[in-house]
């Protein structure tokens, strides 16, 4: 078994519809740029409201991946 030597970044996304779909949005547009992702971590979750009610939902996620 090889050694696996990971890079973290940290990013933030969001959704109008849910807290999954925020993760969801949030790696889809990670793994445009970013290669070999193996796992995420939620940091934060937090939400904009306008009129009394959830607007967006945001989380802010730290992505590892496996350098080359």
């Amino acid at each position: 078994m090889s050694d696996h030597i990971y890079k973290k970044i940290e990013i933030v996304g969001s959704s109008p519809d849910s807290i999954e779909k925020a993760i969801e949005n949030a790696l889809a547009k990670a793994s445009e740029s970013i290669r070999n992702m193996r796992w995420f971590e939620v940091t934060e979750t937090r939400g904009h409201i306008e009129n009394q009610k959830v607007a967006h939902y945001q989380v802010t996620l730290k992505i590892g991946f496996t350098i080359d």
